[in-house]
């Protein structure tokens, strides 16, 4: 047996909530990957937020999307995460969120998740959450505004009432160069 990375968990904790038909949310689509394991979940009865601010991450996402057949059940949004509350419905329910903070891979650094927009968008994400639904939030906290951001999500997370919420922290606690940890929220 070998324990698997942060991102691989955080796949195999959504794995076993979405279902197809359902209504989930990719906060930060990045490269898609995240984006593309949601539709592949949801199938062709669900549907994907995707939100991003870097227009060129949501062009090559829907490129991707488009070549693997999985476009139809995804809406690609440039905004950021903290417009979620804008993009549902009083009875839209959400099974899963998944959030990658920090900045895109191979992109301009310069331009990383904030600290005041990635609780915004949390807080939606709560209020939105099914019973039995995830929120997944893989943390990096090695780029400039990391550490205060982390900060700024742990002290969310910790004050979600334990009767509603259930929280998970998944780190490895012996690697160099501050590697990410995973946050999963689920609502009891």
């Amino acid at each position: 047996m070998q324990l698997d990375n942060a991102l691989t968990f955080s796949h195999t904790i959504i794995e076993q909530v979405v279902l197809p038909g359902d209504l989930v949310v990719d906060a930060t689509v990045g490269q898609g990957n995240d984006t593309r394991f949601l539709a592949a979940l949801v199938g062709k009865t669900g549907r994907v937020l995707g939100f991003d601010i870097q227009q060129t991450a949501l062009d090559e996402t829907r490129t991707m999307l488009t070549l693997t057949g999985l476009r139809q059940q995804v809406e690609l949004i440039h905004a950021g995460h903290e417009t979620l509350a804008q993009k549902l419905t009083a009875t839209d329910q959400l099974s899963a969120v998944m959030f990658n903070l920090g900045y895109l891979p191979g992109g301009d650094h310069s331009v990383v998740t904030k600290a005041a927009s990635t609780i915004a968008a949390l807080q939606t994400a709560c209020d939105n959450l099914r019973r039995s639904g995830v929120i997944t939030l893989m943390v990096y906290t090695g780029h400039p505004g990391g550490e205060k951001e982390a900060a700024a999500v742990e002290q969310f997370v910790t004050g979600l009432p334990q009767k509603t919420f259930q929280v998970l922290r998944y780190q490895y606690i012996n690697q160099q160069h501050q590697p990410p940890y995973l946050l999963i929220i689920q609502k009891r």
